[in-house]
């Protein structure tokens, strides 16, 4: 019997027409690509109290879903935010970890009563809250009217309280994050219509910074809870050692990890962080592929986490998309940028995306962009420089042609046999040899050659090893050689100018 049936049995005899159905020649590779948002949840008793379970992953739908679930005005609300401002479609889910054991606190203290009516812009972690004042407020009048304004607002991460001429300002959520909320006032100043009324000065402790939040998660058990949850990008706002070494080892390429042989989960990690250009720079010791950090100025409004949700956002949305192609450009919306003056020059911004920090700018639009989207590796295994992973477009382009391979392979060959080259079977067989899947592969790459992914199929065919083990007659080894197409990030121009051409020498003869 040549043709290789799945259920119709050899021997039935029963008349007459019977059909089985193969899909294996029509599908085409469909992948979730689920975003993970990594964050606290406010697990005190209260009325920001989220309803989730701890260290359990959870798909979110809205905002209004996320803030019951992990309590409005916590981190992971926070995420949330930043992330659908930038990506409002893509398959998402949180990941709660319980909250740290302190609040970080600060305080603003009213100095001198106004003398004119006018308006107070306060900015709390990057969120305007206006506070009208009045020229007859007191001290004690503008303190109680700034601590409703923040009360007002239920999606703020802070909370607050007046006492005489003084309002505390506390973080609605315990941990070591609340330690980058940042307070401050007139952020736009007068060519944005923002300044102080007169007569009215305020004092910020800590230089307008919470501080004295203590506590950060461990994701034994999170980890352990997500499984073989597919989650293709996750946005972790913590840059720690104990936490990058976790989430590390999750998607690293060893046997356990989600790049690894067995389980071929993958997936990219996003984060973010904030310190001067002298710390950034030395920062990282992290030497990891699936790791992208960015760097962010001290003085940014925005606090981290925001910033770590927005860059995984516009990125999921992206590489989705169109794996190969660069992210730079991309604007991270909703997202405060530090001010001109404080924002990192384009030197520190190319040194650092040489030491393995993600880099971002901000132009006339006052909206931060991606403009380089580095990984944390930059060495080989012996410690020396290194760039084959420099790039998140690397993995993630490979990621997306290993699955279309995988599909191809086990959608056409599921339960076939296999021979050496030139064995003479019937047509219809259920059987493979070396040339044939090598042939299948030639056909795939040339598919994601068409796409945009890969490029020089000549040379890749020529470098492709298909053959059967030694060892093993029932195992295929393949060496597999694809040459990722790359992206224009640099545009070079030598403009060699002439105030006239030399008609005698310069001018091309027609």
């Amino acid at each position: 019997m040549p043709v290789s049936f799945n259920n119709i049995p050899a021997g039935f005899r029963i008349p007459l027409y019977y059909v089985e159905v193969d899909p294996s020649k029509a599908g085409f590779p469909i992948n979730r690509l689920p975003t993970l948002l990594v964050g606290h949840m406010i697990t005190t008793a209260g009325p920001n109290k989220g309803t989730a379970l701890p260290d359990v992953p959870i798909p979110v739908a809205s905002q209004a879903h996320a803030d019951n679930l992990f309590g409005q005005g916590s981190q992971l609300a926070s995420m949330f935010r930043a992330y659908f401002a930038n990506n409002w479609a893509q398959e998402t889910w949180g990941l709660p970890m319980t909250e740290g054991s302190t609040s970080a606190t600060g305080t603003i203290t009213v100095s001198t009563t106004p003398t004119a009516a006018g308006t107070l812009h306060l900015y709390i972690a990057g969120r305007h809250v206006p506070v009208p004042v009045l020229a007859t407020d007191t001290t004690q009048t503008v303190a109680t009217a700034i601590a409703a304004a923040i009360t007002a607002d239920k999606s703020l991460l802070v909370s607050a309280n007046a006492a005489t001429s003084i309002v505390t300002v506390t973080s609605k959520g315990k941990g070591t994050y609340g330690n980058d909320i940042k307070v401050q006032d007139n952020y736009y100043g007068p060519t944005g219509g923002e300044v102080m009324p007169p007569g009215l000065t305020l004092t910020y402790s800590g230089s307008g910074t919470l501080t004295g939040g203590a506590g950060d998660p461990l994701f034994t058990t999170a980890l352990s809870n997500l499984g073989e949850t597919p989650v293709e990008y996750v946005a972790l706002p913590f840059t720690d050692s104990n936490s990058l070494q976790a989430w590390e080892l999750e998607f690293g390429f060893s046997d356990l990890g989600r790049w690894g042989w067995i389980r071929q989960l993958y997936g990219h990690l996003f984060s973010a962080k904030r310190d001067i250009y002298s710390n950034l720079l030395t920062w990282n010791t992290r030497n990891n592929a699936q790791l992208s950090v960015m760097a962010v100025e001290p003085t940014s409004p925005s606090p981290v986490w925001e910033w770590a949700a927005a860059y995984a956002a516009k990125a999921a949305r992206a590489l989705s998309i169109d794996p190969a192609r660069p992210l730079q450009t991309l604007h991270l919306e909703t997202i405060v940028p530090a001010k001109g003056d404080d924002r990192f020059l384009l030197s520190e911004l190319n040194a650092m995306s040489m030491s393995g920090l993600a880099t971002q700018r901000t132009l006339q639009d006052n909206i931060p962009m991606i403009t380089r989207e580095t990984t944390t590796y930059n060495k080989n295994l012996y410690g020396n420089s290194d760039d084959a992973y420099e790039l998140v477009t690397t993995l993630a382009t490979l990621a997306k042609i290993l699955r279309n391979q995988r599909h191809a392979i086990t959608s056409k060959f599921p339960r076939h046999k296999l021979a050496n080259d030139g064995t003479r079977f019937g047509a219809g067989q259920a059987i493979v040899t070396p040339k044939i899947v090598k042939a299948e592969l030639v056909a795939q790459y040339r598919i994601d050659e068409f796409n945009g992914l890969v490029e020089d199929a000549l040379n890749f065919k020529a470098n492709l090893i298909v053959e059967r083990d030694p060892n093993d007659p029932n195992r295929l080894n393949v060496l597999y050689p694809p040459d990722l197409v790359n992206q224009l990030r640099i545009f070079a121009v030598l403009a060699q100018f002439r105030l006239q051409y030399n008609r005698g020498v310069d001018l091309a003869i027609v």
